[in-house]
């Protein structure tokens, strides 16, 4: 039998889904921001969420 294909499983799947509304200008600033720092608007995002509760403590 051979070895199984595919993906491996990843150790922190990410699998919560959330969806915002951002105005125009918000979205070109992140857009902008991803492209200077060459990462995808998820992962901006992610790492908003990090600092703000960072801030917290």
């Amino acid at each position: 039998m051979s070895p199984r294909t595919g993906r491996p499983k990843s150790p922190a799947p990410k699998c919560n889904d959330i969806k915002v509304r951002i105005d125009d200008e918000t979205n070109i600033k992140l857009l902008k921001y991803c492209d200077e720092n060459g990462i995808t608007r998820a992962e901006a995002i992610r790492r908003g969420i990090q600092l703000i509760l960072a801030e917290k403590k």
